[in-house]
This record gives C-alpha cells, structure tokens and sequence, in this order.
C-alpha cells in the first residue's frame, strides 16, 4: 500500500466505495461529479462547505456590496455543459448579465477592437455569473441526484492500494474509489500527493477584484484596456431590477502598484478607476470591499496517473486577462465525461489507462495553447518601446477590419467551435 505524505493511512482490503470519487465541490468539480452520477456511475463528492451554506439563498443585490467579487465570464460551450447537466435554466434564474459586445483597447495608443454577438449571429459572447449562483444551482441539483455528498470536511491524506485510490478525511474516515478525480483548485495537494509536477512562475501581479456601480450604463459590453503595468477589465454586472450600471472588476497590476491602490480609501481608488478606464463608464459612484490575489500560472506537466485525473486549476491556472480560467475547466469536464461515457458503453474500469491518455492528449493542447496566448498578450502589452507601441496599435487597428479572422477568434473563445459531450 503507498501512502501519501499527509500522513500513514491504515487502509485493510477492501471494495470501493464508490467508482469514481470527485475532490472539490467548486464550479468544476461540482459540474464533473453530476454529470458522471448522470452516466451511471457511483459517484461521491468531497467538498469543504457544508450542504447548508452550498445552496442558502442569495439575496437581492441593490448595492455593490450585495454581489460576490467572484465571478466567470461562461462561453456558449460552457453554457451548453451547463445546459445538458439540468443546471442553466437555474443559473439564467440568479443574476447573470449576458453581454452582446466586447471593446479591448490599448490603453498607450490608439489600437481599438470592438466584438459584436450580431456579427456571429448569436445572442451573446458570453454570460457574467457570480460564482456562487452557478454553485448554487449545480448543488441544488446535486442534492436532487444519487451523488454521495460527504460536505463539511477536508481532505487530509491519499493513498492507493492495489486497483483502489483512497481518500482520509479530517473526521477520520477513509473512502476509496476505482477513480478519484482532482479539482481542488490551483494549490491540490492531490496533485502534490500524487507526485505529479508543474512548471509555473510568478507574475510579480496581483489581480485587484471587487463591485462598482459606474454613472453611466455598461450596455452590455464587457471593457478591457490594457496598460503597460497591466490589463483592467469592466464586467457588466445585472441585478434583480435590471439595473445595467454594476460592474464586476478585475484589474490585474504589478505587485507594487496592486499594493498601492489597496491602500487607498474608496473615494480615491474610485478615481483611479475612472482615469485607467478613461471614463467609458462616466463616474465611478460607489466600490464595495476589495480584494487582491497574487497572479501565477501553473501547468501540470501530467494531468493523469494511475486512477487520478486533474481538472481545472488543479491541472492548470491561467492568467486572469482574457477570462477563460472557468471556460476551460469546464471544457475539462466535457472531454472527460466523452471519455468516460465510452468507457462505461465499452464495460471498461473508470480508470482504463487508454482512456485517462486520450483525456490528457486530448486536453493538454488546447489548454497550453491558451495559456501561450495569454503570456503572448501580456509580454506585446506589457513592452512600452515606441516601435513596439505603434506595431501593437497598428495590428489592434488592422485586425479590427479583418471581419472572418476576427470572428473566427471570437467563435473559438465563445467556444462555438467545441463539441459537448454525449451521455
């Protein structure tokens, strides 16, 4: 029997308790353990949160306090996981702001690109959700399913024996599974436990979130500007009475400077944000409590060993600019339930070698593309040479009026271009 470094596990033969054990009750694991409890399979969920707290009723928000900082710009294709899970009609009846339009400018220059769901002929990019809204309806859901949910308690060591993966809780009990799934975030000592490594760096960032109500209307847009020090994004924000001047913010800065605006009252970080959002809005009337987190990204070399799959930020954790740290959890999600709905149809073990290997191949790219991306982004904004600045400004402007390249890179990030799953 191996056991992990949280600590020795007495763990004697014994059957699985279920097939496949998912750790993390968040948006991605939440979204993993019901669809795999709707193929069939015996499924148990850890998460930390108590069952109470997962689906207590979310008040109206008529204040910028009211919101959670939290929020997920969710894609088409997230939409539509959502969707074939049960769970979007219960989100679409929280507070969500779908948004039609996109504006990403350069905040040294003149370069300036405009998206629009009309040229795509669709009814939105994307939609902002608080966190906890989809949470909510995923465990509402949840509670409505044969999924075993073992709420309240925190993992505290992981071992294998034989064909088996086994869980000990910080209650003391141990649960073993043919599968344990890992999305317990971007720190999962799953993952640490298992020996599977990361190459990541530091960004020297911190991403500075929080609510503001702007004087004028978002429109439903969502705005980005992008600076040398670092990209602040206007998310549009509805609430109950379909006030359009909430916003949800996340701006991304270097670390001195993060340091800086935090400590500034509500009055003078409110003009701060007026002048790096050059006033798009008009006025920033009110900021709830603010909150910073340092930026890192994180890719496991190896999603996949032996009954383990990583999804989500425990596989890989992505610079907050372009929004697409849930979209691609939750495109996690759909290949492995692809995979392990033909597993189930071909009688083979949840943990099947093959199919753990075409997860990760089938996953690996397109996560390490994005993440490329991203990086790519920030280095070109982050440069303040003047031929750097008007070869930036030139492309924003260039790309702009190339109509099928720029919808195609829309369509991509919507993720009108990738399949959900079956089953």
């Amino acid at each position: 029997m191996k056991n992990s470094p949280g600590g020795p596990v007495q763990a004697p033969a014994r059957s699985a308790d279920f097939d496949i054990l998912v750790v993390g009750g968040g948006l991605i694991g939440s979204a993993a353990a019901l669809g795999l409890s709707r193929q069939g399979w015996q499924v148990g969920l850890v998460e930390g949160l108590p069952r109470d707290a997962l689906v207590a009723d979310i008040q109206p928000a008529t204040a910028v306090g009211d919101f959670e900082p939290r929020v997920s710009a969710l894609s088409l294709a997230s939409q539509q996981l959502l969707d074939q899970l049960g769970v979007w009609e219960r989100v679409r009846g929280g507070r969500h702001c779908p948004y039609q339009n996109m504006t990403v400018w350069d905040g040294d220059g003149t370069g300036r690109i405009q998206f629009e769901a009309a040229e795509l002929q669709a009814q939105s990019l994307g939609t902002i959700v608080e966190n906890r809204v989809v949470v909510r309806a995923l465990f509402q859901e949840i509670l409505d399913s044969p999924v075993g949910l073992i709420d309240g308690v925190k993992v505290s060591g992981w071992w294998q024996d034989a064909s088996l993966q086994g869980i000990r809780l910080d209650d003391g009990r141990s649960l073993a599974a043919t599968l344990v799934i890992a999305a317990d975030g971007a720190n999962s000592r799953l993952r640490q436990w298992a020996g599977l490594p990361t190459r990541e760096w530091d960004y020297d960032q911190q991403a500075i979130v929080c609510t503001v109500k702007t004087g004028q209307s978002h429109r439903s847009t969502a705005w980005q500007r992008f600076s040398r020090t670092g990209p602040l994004a206007f998310l549009p924000l509805l609430n109950e009475q379909g006030d359009s001047h909430f916003c949800s913010i996340v701006w991304s800065q270097d670390t001195v400077e993060a340091r800086r605006l935090m400590a500034l009252d509500d009055a003078t970080f409110a003009a701060e944000l007026e002048r790096a959002i050059e006033r798009e809005l008009g006025t920033v009337e009110a900021v709830s409590a603010r909150f910073a987190f340092p930026l890192r990204q994180r890719h496991a070399k190896d999603y996949v060993a032996e009954g383990l799959a990583l999804v989500g930020d425990a596989a890989h954790s992505i610079h907050p600019l372009a929004g697409q740290g849930a979209n691609l959890g939750y495109a996690d999600v759909g290949v492995l339930l692809q995979e392990l709905y033909r597993s189930r149809s071909a009688g083979l073990s949840p943990a099947d070698a093959a199919m753990l290997a075409r997860y990760q191949r089938r996953r690996k790219g397109e996560n390490l593309a994005m993440m490329a991306a991203m990086e790519g982004f920030k280095q070109l904004f982050g440069r303040d040479e003047l031929p750097v600045r008007w070869l930036r400004n030139t492309g924003l402007r260039w790309f702009d009026r190339l109509g099928p390249v720029k919808h195609r890179l829309a369509a991509q990030a919507m993720g009108m271009t990738r399949s959900v799953p079956s089953g």
